[in-house]
């Protein structure tokens, strides 16, 4: 009910009906007003007199200067001037919202016409005039004071919006950045050091060269599904009927694929151990697939920056979160032969930078350094 309330609220049918019963309203009451202090002999010229009041939505510099000739020519029409001059506040204010230069300029000229008008009315003298002019005068300053006060909030709140939509938009981009990167730097990384033991066993060892590029085969293979797997959902602003086997919203990724994920990153030389702790659970999904991520990016480093030949993974289950550890050695301890690095051992910073983001985003905590007797240690805890 709340939710439909909502909805019903910030529609813009509803607005536009709310909007215009209120000034059918305010019609209908100026044109009882008037019928109220006209003279019973011309009783019927009330409607011809409300109408203007119907333009205030669309035109209203227009009704206002049409009520403002009524009020001047009020004594002509048996009018009391304090019947005009009341719905004249009224619309200096809604007047000061929209035109507010406009509103100043009638306000000043409505205030001598209202001085005029009383002096012509049966037994009112020039110091009773006076000093309606003078409350009317007031009435007309705090009408345009709560007009603009109401115009600024709308600025404001329209500028809170625009800051919103932009926050959402940048949001959005950085996370397909992190999901391009922490998808793509994987693949690419182990894609690297395939081809690179290839290019060096081609000639003596052929039964390896065939697995490192069979390992590049299946590896581009995936590194290309997701990639249009998450190029389809950008492509699809919104879910469409017609295409019920479009991809979600969010590239597949869980700590269910952490073993596969092993695997393809033994293929690159790196025997990654996973280690369980605590009773697996199903996590929602923004857990499992930061987590995901978040292994995949440390072991994408240890694949491209490190010497070591094995890596250790741990998950731990909480009752109210999941722990993540990832370490490596360096070059598998003093002494270790270790493995070849790539070439580009510096790396951007974005993977950590991404993990982090990505940490922070879930209220998590994050740390990432190098340890104390030699190699890497990511840890990260999640909650959930």
């Amino acid at each position: 009910m709340e939710e439909l309330l909502q909805r019903l609220s910030t529609s813009r049918g509803v607005t536009w009906l709310t909007a215009q019963a209120a000034v059918l309203a305010t019609t209908c009451s100026y044109a009882l007003m008037l019928a109220w202090t006209m003279p019973a002999s011309r009783t019927g010229l009330f409607f011809a007199l409300a109408l203007p009041v119907l333009l205030v939505r669309r035109l209203p510099t227009v009704a206002f200067a049409a009520i403002l000739g009524e009020a001047v020519a009020g004594d002509i029409f048996g009018m009391r001037p304090s019947v005009v001059f009341v719905l004249l506040v009224a619309l200096c204010g809604y007047l000061a919202v929209r035109r507010p230069k406009i509103a100043a300029v009638g306000a000043v000229a409505a205030v001598p016409a209202a001085f005029v008008n009383v002096t012509h009315t049966a037994g009112e003298t020039v110091s009773d005039a006076a000093q309606f002019a003078v409350g009317l005068a007031l009435s007309f300053a705090l009408a345009w004071v709560f007009g603009g006060v109401y115009r600024k909030r709308r600025e404001y709140l329209d500028a809170l919006d625009e800051q919103k939509a932009a926050r959402a938009v940048l949001t959005e981009r950085l996370r397909i950045a992190r999901e391009l990167h922490d998808s793509v730097a994987h693949s690419i990384g182990i894609i690297t050091v395939l081809s690179g033991a290839a290019a060096r066993v081609v000639e003596t060892k052929p039964e390896q060269t065939r697995q490192a590029l069979t390992g590049i085969e299946t590896t581009s293979r995936e590194a290309l599904l997701e990639l249009q797997r998450m190029l389809g959902a950008l492509r699809r602003a919104e879910p469409d009927d017609a295409m019920p086997q479009a991809a979600p919203l969010a590239p597949a990724g869980s700590l269910a694929d952490v073993p596969r994920l092993a695997e393809r990153t033994a293929d690159a030389g790196v025997r990654v151990q996973v280690t369980w702790q605590g009773e697996q659970r199903p996590l929602p999904p923004e857990i499992e697939l930061s987590a995901y991520r978040i292994i995949q990016e440390s072991v994408t480093n240890v694949v491209r920056h490190s010497g070591a030949r094995t890596c250790r993974v741990a998950v731990g289950y909480e009752p109210k979160g999941v722990t993540i550890e990832v370490e490596d050695d360096g070059d598998d301890g003093p002494g270790g032969t270790g493995r070849r690095r790539l070439s580009a051992a510096g790396g951007s910073g974005f993977g950590l930078l991404g993990m982090r983001e990505r940490v922070t985003l879930l209220s998590g905590q994050f740390s990432a350094g190098r340890r104390p007797e030699g190699g890497f240690r990511v840890t990260a805890r999640l909650p959930a």
